[in-house]
């Protein structure tokens, strides 16, 4: 029997996330392993309520439901996650041709802190983020959430550079 794999992928509803989201299908993912799309939204955009119900573990939106959660518009605002048609087809597709069970954890805060607490958290066995390919001088100004999940996630990390 095959041990349980469980991976992440941190998505922002970007180009170069939905990249690595894709990426992550095409590659890494493989019947019957646990998929976590991690989205961290900033502090300030949420239901008040909703987010210190949740605050400590990341956000209800997980369970067998989440896949059918991220189609509903209404459900994915609650949790003040932008509703893409593009990330919901790519899950569902690959969900159904690797038979993967797939969840979401909203997390609040700074990015690259919450895709490390997530890690340790959900727990994870590798976690597949995306470049934006920030110049040096653009990335040293803002910094850079993959380059610091790299030095400071506790589990394996791919980061997947964009391609226009």
């Amino acid at each position: 029997m095959a041990t349980e794999r469980r991976i992440g992928v941190a998505i922002d509803f970007s180009s170069s996330s939905k990249s690595a989201l894709k990426w992550a299908m095409e590659n890494v993912i493989r019947k019957e392993d646990h998929l976590t799309l991690i989205t961290i939204q900033p502090e300030g955009n949420y239901e008040k309520g909703e987010m210190q119900l949740w605050e400590g573990i990341g956000s209800q939106a997980n369970g067998n439901e989440c896949l059918c959660s991220i189609n509903y518009p209404a459900t994915m605002k609650k949790y003040g996650v932008k509703h893409d048609p593009e990330v919901v087809e790519i899950v569902s597709n690959g969900a159904k041709q690797k038979e993967v069970e797939v969840l979401m954890e909203a997390y609040w805060g700074d990015p690259r802190e919450k895709l490390c607490e997530a890690i340790d958290s959900i727990p994870l066995n590798c976690i597949i983020v995306g470049n934006r390919g920030l110049g040096k001088l653009k990335r040293a100004i803002m910094g850079s959430v993959s380059n610091y999940v790299v030095n400071n996630g506790s589990c394996a990390v791919t980061v997947v550079k964009h391609h226009e």
